[in-house]
Parts: C-alpha cells; sequence; structure tokens
C-alpha cells in the first residue's frame, strides 16, 4: 500500500493539473470502490475549481469551492495518472480507456486525471471542508511527521510506557500519521533499534533521535519519487526510485549495508506484516 512518501509525490505530480482548476466533467464508472461512491459524486463535482490540494497521512485531499474537500485514497492498486497537461509536463494524448478506470476528472485546461484501481482497495468520499479534521478517518491521525507537531518531546512521551514493540508503535496511525511498513523498517536500522524492542523500553535519548531520522527517510524517499515494488507509479506514470536505497527493506539474505557489516538481513513477521532488519547493527 503507498505509504506518505507515495501519496506526496502523487499529489504533487498533480497539482500542476488539478490546483487551481475547474473540474469541467466528472466520470463515475462504478458505484463503489472499498466502499460506495458519496451520493451524485459525479454532479457535486462537475463545474466546481480545485482550491487546493493537500494530504493528511496517506489521503490526498482536494478543497473544492462548494466547500466540500474531495478525499482520496489509493488503497493497494490505486494510480492517479495525468494525460493531456497543458504545461508539458505530461502525455498530450489521452490513452485509451481501460478496464479499471473508476473515476475520471477533465479539467478545463485540458488534462484528464484518471483513477485506476484493478483491485479496488481504494476509496473517495466527499466532506464538509470545515469539518474535514471530523472525519472519521481522518480525525483518529497522529500528527505529520513532516509537520511541527511532530517533536522529539511528543515523540519521547508517546512512547513512554509502551509494552509494544517500536515497529508496531511506529506502525500506530494515531502516534504518527502516514509511516508505514517500508519506511518503518528503513528508520529502525538507521536508528540501530532492533524492531521487537519494547517502545516503552527506549531511552529517551534515543527516542528523541527518531524524529529527525523519520524526517529524513520519508525526504529522501519523496525526492526520489517513493517506492515502486508492485503497482505504484507517479501521476506521470513513471515508477519511483527509492527501491534502489532500501537497506534492509525486502533484502531478506542479502549482506548489510553497514560499515565492516556483511551480516544477512533476517526478516521476521509481526503482526501480520514483513520485518526485515540487522540483528548485527539492530540492538
Amino acid at each position: 500500500m503507498p505509504e506518505l512518501p507515495e501519496v506526496e509525490t502523487v499529489r504533487r505530480g498533480l497539482v500542476p493539473s488539478m490546483e487551481g482548476a475547474v473540474i469541467a466533467r466528472a466520470q463515475v464508472n462504478r458505484p463503489d470502490l472499498r466502499w460506495p461512491f458519496p451520493d451524485r459524486m459525479a454532479e457535486r463535482l462537475q463545474g466546481r475549481r480545485v482550491l487546493s490540494l493537500r494530504r493528511r497521512s496517506k489521503y490526498i485531499l482536494a478543497d473544492l469551492d462548494s466547500g466540500e474537500t474531495l478525499l482520496i485514497h489509493l488503497g493497494m492498486s490505486g494510480r492517479m495518472l495525468v494525460s493531456g497537461d497543458p504545461l508539458g509536463q505530461f502525455a498530450h494524448v489521452h490513452p485509451a480507456p481501460e478496464k479499471h478506470d473508476h473515476v475520471v476528472f477533465n479539467m478545463d485546461n485540458g488534462a484528464r486525471i484518471t483513477f485506476n484501481d484493478p483491485r479496488r482497495f481504494g476509496a473517495m468520499d466527499l466532506l464538509e471542508t470545515a469539518t474535514a479534521e471530523n472525519h472519521k478517518l481522518l480525525s483518529v491521525l497522529g500528527p505529520e511527521p513532516l509537520g511541527n507537531e511532530f517533536s522529539e518531546s511528543y515523540l519521547v512521551a508517546a512512547l513512554k510506557g509502551k509494552n509494544t514493540p517500536i515497529k508496531s508503535a511506529l506502525l500506530d496511525q494515531g502516534i504518527i500519521a502516514g509511516l508505514g511498513n517500508i519506511y518503518v523498517c528503513e528508520t529502525l536500522y538507521r536508528a540501530g533499534i532492533h524492531p521487537k524492542r519494547k517502545a516503552g523500553q527506549i531511552a529517551d535519548a534515543r527516542a528523541a533521535a527518531l524524529v529527525a531520522i523519520i524526517r529524513d527517510v520519508l525526504k529522501e524517499a519523496i525526492e526520489a519519487g517513493g517506492s515502486s515494488l508492485k503497482d505504484f507509479r507517479r501521476a506521470d506514470g513513471e515508477l519511483g526510485y527509492f527501491q534502489h536505497r532500501f537497506d534492509v527493506y525486502d533484502r531478506e539474505g542479502q549482506p548489510c549495508h553497514g560499515d565492516g557489516c556483511k551480516t544477512a538481513i533476517r526478516r521476521i513477521v509481526q503482526s501480520g506484516r514483513s520485518t526485515f532488519y540487522c540483528p548485527t547493527c539492530q540492538r
């Protein structure tokens, strides 16, 4: 599932074609994805100007001049692809429709944004902009890891007394919004922390240091266009490249990148998810 860097990469790719433009025509080709689309979604979107395109955790939020906000979640295999972009960043010719093109936005600037989702785990909803943060999907989220509210003192306090493994704690969206399996594995490797270590047993100084490491990992991933392992594509259809910089994720049996360390990367399962780590460098 796309994590924060992938979603931010898509958001940035959509901004030139969507932000400030009007949805001249909205086409909804099925009644639902992970859950039913909101009532009269195409009608409510058509003719509306996109005032801003922002991200909250793993969700893209398009604020409209109608006072509503379109919430978009890519799910497991969702892609938002741009064609016909007048700025020349994307393909000028619109591709032929595909089987899993479930929602299509034709913008007044000539751009077309197609939401394609073969596995249909993605989702869209329409919320009142003024109360969007109260939506059931957003109200439970912790601070953004790249925002000011995510500080050393906050994380130290959030982990204090936690009896869960640090891997599970960092994946908890109520503690940190947007982190997923890939970037938690990479963060813990850089921090030298074993993924099974109890969150509440990590010294304050080591917990505080996680803040800068998390931010560095996420910023590097965004700069690389995210990680493309299976389905993820950027808005221009190209792959992300951060997977070529993984230190541990999906590298089971391969040698550690640490200085002088050739220990084979191990894989274990925590809460149904694969965890990759170096048993020598991470304690």
